[in-house]
């Protein structure tokens, strides 16, 4: 499966805001950037699309900056993915033609299918165990 720059920058960002959740603590744009090696330009666009999509909340100013609108175990993927690439669960498609009709429901189910996995996920779960860092001798 191949998922866009977009969505998996905004995954990313999403993960610096939550590791840092506290519903107070705003992270910077550059921060987020630097530490996620992403382009602030294109990172402000993103943030913007989940900030629409009230997974996250900003901060105007030069104290300014970003963070989650509520816990990570509460935002899915689903989510994620309806803000910043929700063509890839659109359920649009054609039933015509002879074959169209059990094409496309073959389609639908795969759609459903994804769409409830996508559900399953929480932002909680892509955040790395802290277990899992440098180990030091």
């Amino acid at each position: 499966m191949r998922i866009s720059q977009k969505l998996e920058y905004a995954c990313r960002a999403l993960a610096q805001l939550a590791k840092n959740f506290d519903g107070q603590t705003i992270t910077r744009l550059d921060e987020i950037a630097q530490r996620e090696a992403v382009s602030a330009n294109f990172l402000v666009q993103i943030l913007n699309d989940l900030r629409k999509s009230g997974l996250i909340n900003s901060k105007r100013g030069k104290m300014g900056g970003y963070l989650l609108a509520k816990p990570a175990k509460s935002i899915t993927l689903y989510e994620i993915v309806n803000s910043v690439e929700p063509t890839l669960i659109d359920k649009t498609m054609s039933s015509n033609g002879e074959s169209g009709e059990s094409v496309s429901k073959i389609w639908r189910t795969v759609s459903s299918d994804f769409s409830n996995n996508l559900r399953q996920v929480t932002l909680e779960d892509m955040l790395p165990d802290e277990e899992s860092g440098m180990f030091y001798i």
